[in-house]
C-alpha cells in the first residue's frame, strides 16, 4: 500500500535538472569535471612570449596575466604560474627547456614552464584544477602542437580555457570548441603569412647586396644610410661587407694553400696556429665558444663560404626550420645577390674548382709520411694523384715486390653492378713507369732548356678550328641580333601614331611579335655557344711563356728527391695522372700557378742534381701487351699498363700523354688560358 500526500504540487522545470541544479549537458560525458562547480577552483596560469627580438617579455607576460585574471569567474583563484620565453613554433618536446627568462626582471613567481605544467597535470596531487591562458596561441603557434597540449590536459581531466573565449560551465561545449578552432586556425595563418612576407623582404635585402648578421671572418661591416628616409632619421642603417685588413689577407692565403698546394683542413689549421698574431683565429658570435686557435672545422667553413667570392649569399644553413638545427642546405636553396656586392677575397673560379674537387681528396691525408696506423709499413708517391676515368682514385696495391695503382669498383659497390657498367674488373698501373714519365715530363717541359720550343710547337699543333668557327658564328649572330633590334625600333616608331583598330597597326603589332620571337631565338643560340666555349678545355697560348721563363733550367732526378719535397712539388703543380682504360692511354697534367712560381723555383733548386744516365726499363717484348719482367696480379683477367701509350704529345688536347696547364692566378673570371 502506497501512502502519498494529497494535493502534491506538479513537477517544475527546475526539478528536471540534476540534484545539484546542473543541466543535462553539464552532467553528460561531454561536460566539464564536477570540480569546477566547487566554491573555490584552483587555477594554473600558462603564459608564453617570444624572445626580446620580437617583443618585450616582461610587459607581454604582465599583460597576459592581467587579462587572464579579468576573464576568471569570481570563485576561481590562480595558485601557480607557468610561463616560458621562447618561440611558439618549437616542437612540443623542445618546449620549456630554456632558461632565457632568467635574463629579464619578470615580477611573476615562476613554477615552471609548459613541460612542468603537463608533467604536474598527470599527478594525483596536482595543485590546480583548471588552466587559463590569454589565448590558445600562447600554448603554441602551430595548431597541431596546441591541440597536443589540449589533448594531454584533457586526458588528465584538466580543462584549459582562454581569456578571449567565453567560459561556460553549465552549458554545452560545442560552440566554445568551434570558436577555439577558428581562433587557432587564424593564429596559425597569421604567423605563416607574416613569415612568408618577412622571408620575401629578407631575400630582396640579400639580392640587393646587404649583409645579415655578424660579418664572416675576413670582412667587417660597412654601415650605410638606410634607403628609407623615415628609418634613416631614426638612425637605422644597412650594412655591406668590406675587407678587414690582416684577416682578409689570411682568407686569401688559406685559399691559395688549398688550391695550389691542395692542403687538407688539418694541415692548413696547423700552419695557421704556428703564428696566431699573423693569422688571428676566428671568434664565434658571443665569444663563449671561442677556443683561441684554428680548427679543422673553422678552416672548412671558411673555404665553403661563397661570400668570399664577392657575392652576398643567404640561407646556406637551416637554423630554425626544415627539421634541422644549423643543418646545411643544398646550394639550390641558397639566395644570391644579383651581382657582386663587395670586394672578393677568393676568385670565383678558384672557389668553384677547389670545392668541386674536394670529394676527390676526401679521406686522403696530407704529406708523404706514413699513415697514423701501427700496421702501415709504406706509403705511395702518387697517392691521390692517379685517377681512373670512372671518377675514382686508384689506390696503391703492392704485389710481388712491385707497386701498382689499382681501380676495383666492384669492391665498394657489391650488389650494384650499374655503378661500374662497362668497367674492367680491375685496372692496374705500375708506379715505377709513372715515375719514369713524370720524371721525363718535369726534366723536359718544366725545368728543361728546350721547354720553350716544345711549348711553341705544341701551340702551333693545337687544332682550334671549332673555336674559330664558334667565334665566327657568334659574330654573325650578334650582327643579326643588332639588325633585329633595329627593325623592332622602326616598327615601334611607325606604330606610335597609328590607330590601334587600323589593320595596318595590327599588322605592325604582329610584325613586332615575330621580331621579338626571332630575337629570343638568337639570344638562346648565342647563350648555347657561350656554354660550349666554357666547357672546352683552356687553350695554350704564347702569352703563357712568361711563366716558363720564370723557372730555372735544372737537371733533376725525381727518383732521388725526398718524399716530402716531392709531395710538395706535386701539390704546387697539381700533378694528376688520368687513366683512360677504354683507349689504353693516360694523361699527365701539371698546372703552373702564376702567383706561386717562386715556390716552384725554390723547390727546383733544392732538387737539382744530374739526371741518371740510365733509367729502369720494363722488360716488354715486341708485340707483347703485358709486362715480361714480372707477373701481373691476376694478369689473365685484368688490364695492365706497362707504360704510357706512344701517341703524339701535343700540348692542349684531351686524351694525350702529356699536357701542361699554365694558369694566370691573378684577377679574372676563368683563371686564364691553359689546357
Amino acid at each position: 500500500m502506497t501512502i502519498s500526500e494529497p494535493n502534491s504540487p506538479p513537477p517544475t522545470l527546475d526539478s528536471r535538472l540534476g540534484r545539484g541544479g546542473l543541466s543535462d549537458l553539464a552532467i553528460s560525458p561531454f561536460g566539464l569535471p564536477l570540480a569546477l562547480q566547487a566554491k573555490e577552483v584552483r587555477v594554473a596560469w600558462l603564459g608564453r612570449t617570444s624572445t626580446e627580438e620580437h617583443q618585450d617579455p616582461r610587459q607581454s607576460l604582465l599583460r597576459q596575466l592581467g587579462r587572464s585574471k579579468t576573464a576568471l569567474p569570481e570563485s576561481w583563484v590562480i595558485v601557480c604560474h607557468f610561463y616560458d620565453v621562447e618561440s611558439g613554433r618549437l616542437e612540443l618536446e623542445r618546449r620549456g627547456q630554456g632558461t632565457n627568462y632568467e635574463r629579464f626582471d619578470i615580477p611573476i613567481a615562476r613554477d615552471g614552464g609548459i613541460a612542468d605544467l603537463l608533467a604536474e597535470a598527470k599527478r594525483r596531487d596536482r595543485r590546480f584544477d583548471v588552466v587559463i591562458c590569454e589565448s590558445m596561441s600562447r600554448t603554441a603557434r602551430k595548431m597541431y602542437e596546441s591541440l597536443s597540449v589540449e589533448r594531454e590536459l584533457e586526458l588528465a581531466e584538466v580543462p584549459v580555457f582562454a581569456a578571449n573565449e567565453p567560459i561556460l560551465l553549465t552549458g554545452g561545449r560545442a560552440q566554445q570548441i568551434l570558436q577555439r578552432r577558428i581562433n587557432q586556425s587564424v593564429a596559425e595563418y597569421e604567423v605563416l603569412n607574416m613569415l612568408e612576407l618577412s622571408w620575401g623582404g629578407t631575400c630582396t635585402h640579400v639580392r640587393e647586396g646587404y649583409n645579415i648578421g655578424k660579418p664572416c671572418y675576413g670582412y667587417k661591416a660597412k654601415k650605410l644610410r638606410h634607403p628609407n628616409p623615415v628609418k634613416a632619421e631614426k638612425g637605422v642603417t644597412k650594412t655591406r661587407l668590406e675587407p678587414d685588413g690582416l684577416r682578409s689577407e689570411t682568407v686569401t692565403l688559406i685559399a691559395k694553400w688549398r688550391y695550389h698546394e691542395q692542403l687538407g683542413f688539418d694541415t692548413i689549421a696547423e700552419r695557421l696556429n704556428e703564428d696566431l698574431d699573423k693569422y688571428p683565429p676566428p671568434e664565434p658570435p658571443g665569444g663563449l665558444r671561442a677556443r683561441g686557435a684554428w680548427s679543422k672545422s673553422s678552416v672548412a667553413d671558411l673555404l665553403k663560404n661563397p661570400k668570399y667570392t664577392g657575392y652576398q649569399v643567404y640561407n646556406r644553413r637551416a637554423r630554425r626550420s626544415r627539421g634541422g638545427r644549423n643543418r646545411h642546405n643544398p646550394p639550390e636553396l641558397w639566395v644570391w645577390s644579383v651581382e657582386p656586392a663587395h670586394e672578393p677575397l677568393i676568385p670565383r673560379w678558384m672557389f668553384d674548382e677547389f670545392n668541386a674537387r674536394s670529394s676527390v681528396r676526401q679521406g686522403s691525408r696530407d704529406g708523404a709520411g706514413l699513415k697514423n696506423d701501427p700496421r702501415v709499413r709504406r706509403t705511395y708517391r702518387f697517392r691521390r694523384r692517379v685517377l681512373c676515368d670512372c671518377g675514382r682514385r686508384m689506390i696503391g696495391n703492392p704485389r710481388h715486390g712491385i707497386t701498382y695503382y689499382r681501380c676495383h669498383p666492384e669492391n665498394n659497390n657489391r650488389g650494384r653492378p650499374d655503378k661500374y657498367a662497362g668497367h674492367p674488373a680491375t685496372i692496374y698501373m705500375r708506379e715505377d713507369l709513372i715515375m719514369i714519365e713524370v720524371n721525363r715530363f718535369f726534366a723536359e717541359r718544366v725545368f728543361g732548356p728546350r721547354r720553350r720550343e716544345l711549348f711553341l710547337t705544341d701551340v702551333e699543333a693545337v687544332d682550334d678550328t671549332a673555336q674559330r668557327d664558334r667565334a665566327a658564328q657568334g659574330q654573325r649572330l650578334q650582327r643579326k641580333l643588332a639588325d633585329t633590334v633595329r627593325k623592332q625600333d622602326n616598327v615601334l616608331r611607325q606604330a606610335e601614331d597609328a590607330d590601334p583598330r587600323d589593320p595596318f597597326a595590327q599588322g605592325l603589332r604582329q610584325r613586332y611579335n615575330d621580331l621579338e620571337s626571332e630575337r629570343q631565338t638568337l639570344l638562346a643560340t648565342i647563350a648555347g655557344l657561350d656554354r660550349e666555349e666554357a666547357q672546352e678545355p683552356d687553350r695554350p697560348s704564347a702569352d703563357q711563356l712568361d711563366l716558363l721563363r720564370a723557372l730555372p733550367h735544372l737537371a733533376v732526378n725525381l727518383d732521388r728527391v725526398p718524399d716530402e719535397l716531392l709531395d710538395r712539388l706535386f701539390n704546387l703543380t697539381q700533378l694528376t695522372v688520368q687513366v683512360h682504360y677504354a683507349t689504353n692511354e693516360a694523361t699527365l697534367k701539371v698546372t703552373l700557378p702564376a702567383d706561386m712560381v717562386t715556390d716552384v723555383v725554390e723547390i727546383g733548386h733544392m732538387m737539382e742534381e744530374e739526371m741518371p744516365t740510365q733509367v729502369a726499363s720494363c722488360g716488354e717484348s715486341a708485340g707483347q701487351s703485358l709486362c715480361a719482367s714480372c707477373m701481373c696480379p691476376r694478369c689473365d683477367s685484368n688490364a695492365h699498363w706497362t707504360g704510357f701509350e706512344s701517341v703524339a704529345s701535343a700540348v692542349g688536347l684531351r686524351g694525350l700523354v702529356q699536357g701542361i696547364t699554365l694558369r694566370d692566378g691573378g684577377e679574372g673570371g676563368g683563371g686564364g688560358p691553359g689546357v
